[in-house]
C-alpha cells in the first residue's frame, strides 16, 4: 500500500512539473521574450495566425511531405519580441540558435501539420522547424538542417 501511495504521489508531482509546459491539449509552445516574459501558445492559437504552407522533402524522411504552419518571422513580429538571437529547444533538451536577420517571410515555419495531420510527439510534433528544402538550395545546408528542430517545445530571444 505504501508503494503504490508513492508511485502515485510521485506521478502526481511529475505531472504539476510537466503539465505546464504542454498544457492540457498538449500541443502548448512556449516563447520566452528579454524581459523575461513568457507566452504559452496552444494549437488554436497558432492556427489563427497567418498560415504558410509547402511541399518538400526532407533528408529525414522519404517522398514529399505537404508542412503547413505559421512562420517563425510572423511569430516574433505577432509577439513583438524583439532581439539578436532566438533559441530553439526541443522536448529532449536539444538546442539551436539562430540569427533572427536570418529569418525570412516563409522561411523557416514552425510546421503544425505534416500532410494535413496534426503532429504527435512520435512524429516530431508538436512543432517541426522546417525550410522549404526543395524550392532553393540555400536552404540545403548543414546549419539549415541543424536548425530543423522537432519536437519543439520553447523559444526564447536572446541577445
Amino acid at each position: 500500500m505504501i508503494k503504490i501511495r508513492l508511485v502515485l504521489t510521485f506521478f502526481v508531482f511529475l505531472m504539476t512539473l510537466i503539465g505546464p509546459a504542454f498544457g492540457q491539449d498538449g500541443h502548448a509552445l512556449q516563447v520566452t521574450g528579454l524581459q523575461s516574459e513568457t507566452i504559452h501558445l496552444n494549437l488554436e492559437e497558432l492556427d489563427a495566425l497567418a498560415q504558410t504552407e509547402f511541399a518538400t522533402s526532407t533528408i529525414w524522411s522519404s517522398g514529399e511531405i505537404h508542412f503547413s504552419g505559421v512562420s517563425l518571422k510572423a511569430l516574433l513580429k505577432h509577439l513583438q519580441f524583439r532581439g539578436i538571437n532566438i533559441e530553439m529547444i526541443a522536448l529532449d533538451g536539444y538546442t539551436v540558435s539562430m540569427t533572427i536577420a536570418d529569418l525570412e517571410d516563409n522561411a523557416p515555419i514552425i510546421s503544425t501539420r505534416l500532410n494535413g495531420e496534426i503532429m504527435p510527439i512520435r512524429r516530431n510534433g508538436p512543432y517541426w522547424v522546417v525550410f522549404p528544402y526543395d524550392s532553393d538550395p540555400k536552404y540545403q545546408t548543414e546549419v539549415n538542417f541543424a536548425r530543423s528542430i522537432w519536437q519543439l517545445t520553447h523559444i526564447r530571444v536572446v541577445d
